[in-house]
Order: C-alpha cells, then sequence, then structure tokens
C-alpha cells in the first residue's frame, strides 16, 4: 500500500491543480447536460462516464511524460497518421456520404483524429530541431507537412476537421515566426480564390452556407438545424429553463443534441447566465495554457502550449458559432461537451501534454 501510494502522489506531481479544476467543472457540466439531452439514457450516461475516466487517465499519464520524450513521438506518429488517411481514401468505409473510417476488423476510427495532435507535435519537434537557423525554407517546409494532411481530409470530404487542422498548423506557423508579409499575402491569395473555392465546394457545403444566410428558405431541411438551435438557445431567456425542463430538448427538436449540438440544450436549460459561466471556464482553460506556453523554457514546448490552447478556443467559438447561427453548420463538437469517446480522448491527451509543459519546467531548464 505505502508503495503504490508513493506512486500515485509521484504521477500527481505533474498534474497541473488550476487546468484540472477547469477541466473537471466542465467535464461536470457536460455529465448534467448529456443526461438532460439523452433522455436520462443509461447507455449514453455510463458511456460518457467511461468515456471521461479513461481520457483522464490518459491525460494524467501523458502529464508524467517530460517534453522532451513526447517531441520524439511527433515524426513517426505523424508519419502513422499520413498513411492511415492514404489507406482511408483507398479502403475507407463509406458512412453518410464520406469515406471517413478506416475499418480494421477489432476497430473502426477516423484517423483525422490522430492528426489533431500528431500535426502539432511534428511541426514542433521539426521547428526545435531547426530553431537555431530558422529560414524561409523551413517554413515552407513547415507549409508542406500541414498541406498533406490537410488535403487528404479535404478530399474524404470533411471540411469542418480539414479547416481545424489547417488553423492548428497556422497557429504554430505563427508562433514558430511564420513573417508578416506572409501571412497578409496568404490571406489576400485566399480571399481572392475564394469564387474558385465555392465552385469546388460539394452541394450539401454550399447549401449549409447559403443557409447561414437564409435558414427560413428549407426550415425542414437544411435550415431546420440552425432554426431548432437558435430557438433553443433564445427560449432559455436570462436564467433558463431548469435542468431536464428545456420543452426543444424534451420534445426531440433539436437535432444531434448529445453531440454537435449539445450547446443548444444548455442554452435553454441554463440560459445567458449558464452559458457566460461556461465561456468564462473555457477562457479560464485557453488562459492557463497561454501561461504554461509563456513560461514554458523550450521553443517546443511555447509552440505545443499555444497552439494546443488556440485549437481549443478555436472549437469552442466554431461550435457556439454554428449552434447559434453565426456560422455554418460544420460538424465540430463542443470541447469537454459533447459526447464521443475519440475527441474527448484527443483533447485530454492535448491537456495532459499541456500539463507537462508546465510542470516539467524546472527539469528542462537543467
Amino acid at each position: 500500500m505505502p508503495r503504490t501510494s508513493h506512486w500515485l502522489l509521484r504521477g500527481l506531481r505533474h498534474v497541473d491543480g488550476i487546468l484540472l479544476t477547469l477541466v473537471v467543472l466542465v467535464l461536470g457540466i457536460s455529465l448534467a447536460v448529456v443526461t438532460s439531452a439523452s433522455g436520462q439514457s443509461p447507455v449514453r450516461i455510463s458511456g460518457h462516464l467511461v468515456n471521461m475516466g479513461l481520457a483522464l487517465v490518459l491525460m494524467v499519464l501523458i502529464a508524467n511524460v517530460p517534453p522532451h520524450l513526447l517531441s520524439k513521438v511527433g515524426p513517426p506518429l505523424y508519419a502513422t497518421g499520413v498513411i492511415l488517411l492514404v489507406g482511408v481514401a483507398l479502403f475507407g468505409e463509406i458512412r453518410n456520404g464520406a469515406r471517413r473510417w478506416l475499418d480494421l476488423g477489432f476497430i473502426a476510427f477516423q484517423p483525422s483524429e490522430l492528426l489533431k495532435l500528431a500535426l502539432p507535435l511534428m511541426l514542433a519537434w521539426y521547428f526545435q530541431r531547426n530553431e537555431a537557423v530558422l529560414r524561409a525554407k523551413h517554413f515552407m517546409v513547415g507549409g508542406i507537412l500541414l498541406l498533406v494532411p490537410f488535403l487528404l481530409i479535404l478530399r474524404q470530404p470533411d471540411l469542418g476537421t480539414a479547416l481545424m487542422l489547417g488553423a492548428s498548423g497556422f497557429y504554430l506557423l505563427f508562433f514558430a515566426g511564420l513573417p508578416w508579409k506572409v501571412i497578409l499575402g496568404g490571406a489576400t491569395l485566399g480571399a481572392a480564390s475564394l469564387p474558385v473555392v465555392w465552385g469546388l465546394m460539394h452541394d450539401y457545403q454550399q447549401r449549409r452556407v447559403l443557409m447561414l444566410l437564409d435558414p427560413a428558405s428549407d426550415p425542414l431541411g437544411a435550415g431546420y438545424h440552425i432554426i431548432q438551435s437558435t430557438i433553443a438557445i433564445g427560449s432559455g431567456g436570462l436564467f433558463g429553463k431548469g435542468w431536464m425542463q428545456g420543452t426543444q430538448n424534451q420534445l426531440d427538436f433539436i437535432p444531434e443534441r448529445t453531440t454537435d449540438f449539445i450547446y443548444a440544450v444548455f442554452g435553454e436549460e441554463f440560459g445567458y447566465a449558464g452559458a457566460i459561466l461556461l465561456v468564462c471556464l473555457y477562457l479560464a482553460i485557453v488562459a492557463r495554457g497561454l501561461v504554461i506556453a509563456a513560461r514554458a523554457p523550450t521553443l517546443f514546448g511555447r509552440l505545443m502550449a499555444a497552439t494546443l490552447s488556440l485549437n481549443l478556443f478555436t472549437y469552442v467559438f466554431v461550435n457556439m458559432g454554428m449552434v447559434s447561427g453565426i456560422l455554418p453548420v460544420v460538424g465540430v463538437p463542443l470541447p469537454l461537451m459533447s459526447y464521443g469517446g475519440t475527441a474527448l480522448v484527443t483533447l485530454l491527451l492535448g491537456m495532459g501534454i499541456l500539463m507537462s509543459v508546465a510542470t516539467h519546467r524546472q527539469l528542462n531548464k537543467s
């Protein structure tokens, strides 16, 4: 027993208390909302608890791995992810018209989830390795490393994940020192290419953008998600209708209410005050991550901490904007809130990396 306690204490020594508290608070809210959104389904509740427990254990384990060892995982993990994406393109399982899943017999999963961590790990490793001699060519290589998985995921098609991955890669390149003239030039080129991009988009993707402008033009079709979610959020008022008292939720009007549109359930039941509290918790997590980045003694630690923090902010902003009707529906879950094991594990592995950077500072300095 003493030896077990000793190992447990050593493991918890590398857990950032502030970050853990904030994460657990959001997970607690998530459990309450999933319970309501699922109609108190024992299967969903138990599944969510199992997902949270597994993700938290993995987070603590990763927190105990020093950053210099984590950096070495980047290249093989990135190569594995790209190979799996090629496998999806060749042999992937088609679901709902998209080839995103790879069935290995004993498990079916989306390799794009792996790239959410593999890409920043790879880029952070690459830039730290070349920190003393960074030139324009290194940013070009970084751009190619980003472009390969981006195009493979875009081809599936999975526009939402591709855009989120692109944002993640951009953040890391930016914090690595990408020149402003390159950023402004890329932004100008991107804006000029919008008509071409529009023509290359699939019909359902174009409909999603058009529905953002006028969802009432197809209230029972493409505009249904936005209409019902905004009704739910608006009807919540200042303090909400109460836990498990939301009529839009209980009467099954809100689509995908345990996953992508869980924020609509939350807004209806807890209102504007609850939404402010949730946003503050997310901002506190992001702020803590940026503080960790600012204090990190190595370039790898700074790049990973800053990128993972802004990734979380981006996912929250896109999901809340999508559910509130100010952004197109792109199928992005709400971090730490939406039901789903793969996304939660990926996210808490990222939190574990943040904790590793935060708690191994003295070891890195020496």
